[in-house]
């Protein structure tokens, strides 16, 4: 039996579409799995040295991996509504903001991309940081605003922060196209019949989670223990949908527009 080295986030979206897989609730085809979740810009990183044979990454990363890993059309994050925000302590204007301090999610998350997109001048003064710490950073002055992704969406007027912008909502307007978010990737080395497989196996997983969606809850509580469960629901209802069980022609065409504007703009070398 081989084994499968699997990176993904212990985010609800991903421990939800990955606990059928994980927990012998699908059938993997003679496959074995080892797990590793980690926050998904560490999941960036270590894709950048190949350390995963199947593996979540950001799509701003996925530019930089295209020639040692392919995409597989199940599993990733791909909507509408569910862009990463840009908030403050105070109202600013777009331009007031220049010059500021931004906290960031990572250099490698298409959050940082798509900030880039909206205006290259951002990239001047950013704090990466673990995206779990950016509110708290904003709120104490330690930066000026914030990059929030996942369920940061849902709490940051609990710490009386103001939104600037939802790049999400800007990139629907500009292209008429859903955000691409995140992604599955395997490497290219495994071949095709193997990433064919894997593929099937993931769609699997994510159909089942969709069909049996109170099975996972207790795994996904495990690694997020500090959202309630309505933000639970809220993260895994906006993240998981059609999109993840097969991108479709336009989820292709959103990753594509995505690293083709990246490209034009110098942001992808």
């Amino acid at each position: 039996m081989k084994t499968i080295s699997l990176g993904y986030s212990p985010c609800p979206n991903d421990t939800f579409i990955f606990f059928p897989l994980t927990h012998g609730k699908v059938n993997t085809l003679n496959l074995a799995f080892k797990e590793s979740l980690l926050d998904v810009e560490t999941l960036n990183q270590k894709a950048l040295k190949g350390e995963f044979d199947l593996t979540k990454v950001s799509y701003h990363a996925f530019g930089y991996l295209r020639k040692d890993y392919c995409l597989l059309r199940a599993g990733g994050a791909i909507g509408r509504g569910c862009g990463p925000l840009l908030i403050a302590n105070k109202e600013y204007t777009i331009d007031e903001l220049k010059g500021k301090k931004i906290a960031i999610p990572g250099k490698l998350t298409t959050a940082y991309l798509l900030l880039q997109l909206l205006n290259p001048a951002f990239k001047d003064n950013i704090i990466p940081m673990p995206f779990n710490k950016i509110m708290d950073a904003v709120k104490s002055n330690e930066a000026d605003a914030g990059l929030i992704i996942h369920e940061s969406r849902f709490t940051y007027h609990l710490y009386g922060l103001k939104k600037i912008i939802d790049l999400g909502q800007w990139w629907e307007n500009e292209t008429r196209l859903p955000i691409p978010l995140g992604g599955i990737i395997a490497r290219r080395s495994l071949g095709d019949g193997l990433i064919h497989k894997l593929n099937k196996i993931l769609r699997g997983s994510v159909e089942y989670a969709f069909s049996h969606k109170d099975e996972a809850m207790g795994y996904i509580r495990q690694y997020s223990h500090e959202l309630s469960d309505e933000v639970i629901n809220q993260h895994i209802g906006l993240y998981v949908n059609d999109y993840s069980i097969d991108m479709g022609e336009k989820g292709e065409r959103a990753v594509k527009e995505l690293l083709l504007r990246a490209e034009d703009a110098g942001v992808l070398s």
